[in-house]
């Protein structure tokens, strides 16, 4: 409802016409932000690469997309080395409605698109590949023992051929990779013979035999951690969160917080996206190199996540196409 005009006896029709203009658009700017209220941040220089439709691009986060790096494959999760030059990536060549039955190839590509060259036979159900971050640059992988259903940690070398790769953990019991540190450790999750379900720190041994050490996080006794992903610097930590124990992909809440090395403790955990569950799939969650900026994908989309002010903004471009898996340049989850 407009509110009423109340005009002088002494104003022409002609500048009655003009106050009942000026009303309405004072309304209209009242809807308005003001003018000195502070713009989202801007995406300019996060660049990474992620999967759109089963190709693989290398772009800046939230302009439109070029020509991919692979096509005519489904090539899933690509992760950033930390020299900046090479992605890790699985191509699916069986697919299954049970993901678990699906079987991959390990592949690595410069991040030009040259180079490409397969690190594993395509027997196998090969997933999360990543990098060390000791200085060896060592793509490290995870591969199910169809006999058990468990996982056991690979790793391989650049340039290597299928049948190069080692075990680094025992494949008679679960063992799931999922990021690296910068003295040569490996953060999983497992279920060790001994030590039992937990996160731990491992030291790769000899013959598939490493150190194990036990990761404190209160939030482990309500669910599951998964895709966890350090910062660079190694003090900052996030990871998608699943309640319960019963897998359930969709609805899962992303978590920020603080990771000590040293004391092996999660600790200041604040969820980021996603804290009312909603029934969409968030993941994959993944730092920028500054620390800055978290990016994942929700329901299709990719979004950044900036620490400074917790503000969240979309920065996939088509609306009508299947973006997942974003990752950060030079960056290893």
């Amino acid at each position: 409802m407009w509110p009423a005009v109340i005009t002088p006896l002494w104003l022409s029709t002609r500048q009655t016409l003009l106050v009942f203009a000026f009303l309405v658009n004072c309304l209209a700017s009242a809807s308005l932000p003001a003018a000195d209220e502070p713009e989202l941040p801007t995406p300019d220089g996060f660049r990474g690469s992620y999967f759109v439709g089963g190709e693989i691009h290398v772009n800046v986060y939230g302009t439109a997309e070029g020509k991919p790096l692979t096509t005519g494959h489904w090539d899933f999760k690509p992760s950033w080395s930390k020299t900046g030059d090479m992605l890790v990536f699985f191509r699916r060549l069986k697919s299954d409605p049970d993901v678990s039955k699906w079987k991959t190839a390990i592949h690595i590509i410069n991040v030009d698109g040259s180079g490409l060259h397969r690190l594993s036979d395509g027997t196998h159900t090969d997933f999360n590949q990543t990098w060390t971050r000791d200085g060896t640059n060592t793509p490290i992988w995870n591969r199910k023992n169809p006999k058990t259903g468990g996982y056991c940690v690979m790793a391989s070398k650049v340039g290597a051929r299928p049948g190069d790769e080692i075990a680094l953990t025992d494949n008679k019991y679960h063992t799931w990779a999922f990021t690296c540190l910068t003295d040569g450790r490996i953060l999983v999750r497992s279920k060790h013979p001994k030590l039992g379900w937990g996160y731990y720190l491992i030291t790769p041994g000899n013959k598939a035999n490493p150190k194990f050490e036990r990761i404190a996080c209160d939030l482990e006794k309500t669910g599951v951690l998964d895709r966890v992903s350090l910062s660079p610097s190694e003090t900052k930590i996030c990871f998608e969160y699943q309640p319960g124990f019963k897998k359930q992909v969709p609805g899962r809440t992303l978590y920020v917080g603080d990771f000590d090395a040293e004391k092996r403790a999660i600790t200041n955990l604040k969820a980021f996206a996603n804290a009312d569950e909603k029934p969409i799939w968030f993941a994959y969650p993944r730092w920028s190199k500054d620390e800055s900026a978290i990016v994942y994908h929700a329901g299709k989309k990719l979004f950044l996540y900036t620490l400074a002010d917790a503000s969240t903004q979309q920065v996939s471009t088509n609306d009508r196409a299947d973006y997942r898996y974003p990752h950060m340049e030079g960056a290893p989850k």
